[in-house]
């Protein structure tokens, strides 16, 4: 018995020894914590989506209580945050712009095809390296669904291939539109305007082969816009959401359907 002991003793006193010298060093060495920087840390969503301009919500935080960002960059917290955090600095929220994620494409099942048979990664990344796509536009959505694992509030789905936002679900955050390899999510002002649900760039007759609703850059939107709102290029109709009314002029006249009014 008197055998192991003294290993035990003498462990033991290493280690307490050793968890003195850290609480210690601790103390010592503990990097001062700003009060500020952790309220505002509290009301934060936590969703470290980055669309602030941030590294995330800790580095948003730091950056608020140095005075060196604006409350409102918060897109999932909105004007909730936006007020709480210039509760806390002492400010003012400022016009907080809510914004929603669209899809650029119409690219379903029933509108076109794909080129080949996608057996690898479900990923749309992956998908993405096999002859730029699986789908006949190479532009358009493949559907895989990359933008749906990475939304935090369950506001995308693909339906009959192609995904879909749920506006009322949204927050804003980007997520969506970081994991799209095609690039064609967007953020928009959350209000009632016209967007063209199509990114396709290529001239008419190429689009009119693989889409029955591509958008062919065929200027009627823009003879009809009374705001002056839609600009074509690279064949391919842009809407300005800050001079948009959403009077749905565009969309009556639009031959492909392309064109459709967001109300939320």
């Amino acid at each position: 018995m008197n055998d192991i002991t003294f290993p035990i003793v003498l462990v033991a006193g290493i280690g307490i020894l050793c968890g003195v010298v850290l609480a210690i060093a601790s103390i010592i060495m503990a990097v001062p914590k700003d009060e500020k920087e952790v309220k505002i840390r509290g009301v934060l969503p936590g969703a470290n989506c980055g669309a602030c301009g941030f590294s995330g919500c800790d580095g948003y935080a730091a950056a608020l209580a140095k005075g060196e960002a604006q409350p409102g960059l918060c897109a999932p917290g909105g004007t909730a945050v936006a007020s709480a955090t210039a509760k806390i600095l002492g400010g003012d929220a400022g016009t907080v712009e809510e914004k929603v994620a669209v899809v650029h494409c119409l690219g379903s099942n029933d509108n076109t095809q794909n080129k080949v048979v996608y057996e690898g990664i479900e990923s749309c990344a992956a998908a993405n390296i096999v002859a730029g796509g699986v789908a006949n536009c190479e532009y358009g959505c493949m559907g895989i669904g990359d933008c749906v694992k990475a939304c935090q509030y369950d506001a995308i789905e693909v339906c009959n291939g192609v995904a879909r936002v749920d506006p009322t679900r949204c927050k804003g955050c980007t997520m969506c539109a970081k994991a799209c390899p095609k690039h064609l999510i967007d953020m928009v002002p959350k209000k009632k305007q016209a967007v063209n649900l199509c990114q396709n760039c290529d001239k008419g007759p190429m689009v009119m082969k693989v889409c029955k609703v591509g958008c062919i850059g065929c200027m009627k939107c823009v003879k009809t816009c009374p705001q002056g709102a839609i600009k074509v290029d690279k064949f391919h109709a842009i809407v300005d959401p800050s001079k948009c009314i959403g009077c749905g002029a565009c969309i009556e006249v639009c031959p492909r359907h392309c064109l459709k009014l967001m109300d939320v």
